[in-house]
């Protein structure tokens, strides 16, 4: 399902949409243009939005009445299994109301909101209010093998007729623990593990019992894989809604074929250690000395699905083999809770948070951040994204402290954490993304070649201070950083004599210290070189943070004491020029289309 789409009419709304969107990780805020300002998506017609996202399949909260929504969307009602989520919710905040889809996702997601706001979700399903459960949408981990027999037994249930309970694998005490069932009755419902049928009288649910322990060569096609689980599960009539989870040797964390499998199973995929694995070795049915050998587990199969199930766990099929995979199938005691099995393959994400304000950060680098369990950054940038860390562990580290901040933020992946470094700006211009990743390369820890690695772009200082002045960046432009911290100041002087000659629109990044400004002088006398002394000059202080200035000099006036580090330096290229709009003055490079036929651009 995407992330639901929080639709406000007014400002008043927004404000609204922008406190249930953050508790609300992968969401974003559709606003009515031009009554809403800062949407993360903007609308101009009201009905016609609501209809495409309702025809995409996006869940809908719309902070309006429950009436324009019911009005909008009533004759597009045909199928309520495939419907998204529609939810109401008061302008003021003191409602919430699941329209549509309340077991489909509606009703957890009112819960959700109402507990952001303080209030009491206005559930209205029958099973919700008058049983306490709703069989159509069990706890997590279960499934329903024939959801139309929900119906039937709801209604049986709900008219205090009697309903018999069969319970074969798991523990049912979410639905003993609520109700009295009779020991024979017309209408029931079976717990189980196997592949069973049932009829509109006898609903079938499905335990998270069982574990599947994996174990392959490297490299193997994920269809193989596939198969092979699908044919034992079938094979010994095992339910393939009743796995709770893949279970695996950690030195697998990367081997693609068996996260797409898990994917496309609808299951986690959980990794276990060596040692882990090893101590089931009394347990095993079919201990292999070559396996042993090899990665110093006797069997990774069977001892990956045992060890899924704990203790009281055991073996029912032991392992099978395809021409590259095996797998094995083990039943637990009760419910496997799969997310405090073993654990998740660590995953880094590396995010830009942009320059300092909210609005300039991507819909994708705040959900990173929300969907973190840890946080790691430099103290200022953390406080820059408070508002996304609530009750998330934070690790700051000073000014200077990158390497052992990114490989902090390493160590936590590698023990299987969803972890978020942040880095201002762009964290692949002058950021973090390329210092990870050459720590991995170095190859200190073997682990970190086995994480989920992933980049998510941020609004770089250049492009910010660009779009404040106007368009200075029109045409062909490069970075180039003064500090001499890591770049020798040669290499520095050769990049901006080989940047004035080819005319380039040049960002400076790490302009000036306290210490080192002389390099700043010596940029500007390499490129007057080249270009005429009234070339403008973009000096962008302090973006989107408090104290935001942005000055327009020329290049040779005398600017070079008004530089910092806080500080972008844009210097136009021959081409740059100025234009007044009111009484403003912006920066623009005209990348030549005024001199083709037509203004054509190809773009």
């Amino acid at each position: 399902m995407t992330g639901p789409a929080i639709v406000a009419l007014t400002q008043t709304g927004a404000d609204l949409a922008r406190r249930i969107h953050a508790a609300l990780p992968g969401s974003r805020v559709h606003g009515l243009d031009p009554r809403v300002f800062g949407a993360d998506v903007e609308f101009v017609d009201t009905a016609a939005h609501l209809r495409e996202l309702f025809a995409a399949g996006t869940p809908i909260i719309g902070i309006c009445a429950a009436g324009i929504l019911i009005r909008v969307l009533a004759q597009h009602l045909s199928d309520k299994t495939r419907e998204p989520p529609v939810l109401a919710v008061a302008e003021d905040g003191r409602a919430v109301v699941p329209l549509l889809g309340g077991h489909h996702g509606a009703n957890e997601l009112a819960r959700a909101i109402a507990d952001a706001l303080g209030i009491t979700a206005a559930v209205t399903t029958a099973g919700d209010v008058s049983l306490g459960l709703a069989l159509d949408a069990p706890p997590r981990g279960w499934r329903v093998g024939n959801p139309k027999a929900a119906k039937t037994v709801t209604a049986t249930l709900l008219a205090g007729e009697p309903v018999s309970l069969k319970v074969e694998a798991g523990d049912a005490g979410w639905l003993t623990r609520r109700h009295t069932f009779a020991a024979a009755a017309p209408v029931s419902i079976v717990v189980t593990d196997f592949d069973v049928g049932g009829d509109d009288a006898t609903l079938v649910l499905h335990p998270p019992t069982l574990a599947i322990g994996i174990g392959s060569e490297r490299g193997i096609a994920a269809a193989e894989l596939e198969a092979l689980i699908r044919d034992t599960l079938k094979s010994h009539d095992l339910s393939p809604r009743a796995v709770a989870c893949l279970a695996t040797l950690d030195l697998k964390e990367d081997e693609t074929a068996m996260h797409e499998v898990a994917e496309t199973l609808g299951v986690p995929l959980r990794f276990f250690a060596a040692e882990t694995l090893a101590a089931e070795t009394p347990r095993l049915k079919t201990p292999s000395a070559a396996v042993e050998r090899a990665v110093g587990v006797a069997g990774v199969a069977e001892a990956a699905a045992l060890a899924a199930t704990g203790t009281g766990g055991r073996l029912v099929v032991p392992k099978v083999k395809s021409a590259r995979a095996t797998c094995a199938i083990a039943r637990a005691a009760g419910n496997i809770d799969a997310e405090n099995v073993g654990r998740a393959r660590g995953r880094l994400s590396i995010v830009g948070i942009g320059p300092g304000d909210a609005a300039f950060r991507t819909p994708r680098a705040e959900a990173a951040i929300r969907d973190a369990e840890d946080v790691v950054g430099y103290a200022l940038y953390l406080d820059l994204v408070r508002d996304l860390t609530g009750g998330k562990a934070l690790h700051e580290s000073r000014l200077g402290e990158e390497s052992a901040r990114v490989r902090i933020a390493l160590d936590l992946a590698a023990t299987g954490r969803n972890v978020a470094l942040v880095s201002s700006g762009d964290a692949g211009v002058y950021g973090l993304a390329a210092l990870a990743f050459e720590l991995i390369d170095r190859g200190e820890n073997p682990a970190w070649r086995r994480l989920d690695v992933r980049v998510h772009p941020g609004v770089s200082a250049l492009l910010a201070a660009a779009a404040r002045a106007g368009a200075p960046l029109g045409h062909d432009f490069c970075a180039i950083s003064l500090s001499d911290l890591l770049t020798a100041r040669p290499a520095i002087e050769r990049r901006l004599a080989a940047a004035a000659q080819g005319d380039f629109v040049v960002a400076l990044y790490n302009p000036a210290s306290t210490q080192r400004r002389d390099l700043l002088a010596r940029a500007r006398d390499i490129l007057l070189a080249h270009r005429k002394p009234d070339t403008p000059v973009v000096l962008a202080r302090n973006l989107a943070r408090e104290g935001e200035a942005i000055e327009i000099e020329t290049l040779a006036g005398d600017w070079l004491d008004q530089v910092d580090m806080l500080t972008v330096v844009l210097i136009g290229s021959t081409e740059t020029r100025l234009v007044q709009l009111g009484d403003e003055i912006r920066v623009y490079t005209p990348r030549g289309y005024g001199t083709k036929p037509g203004g054509g651009s190809g773009t």
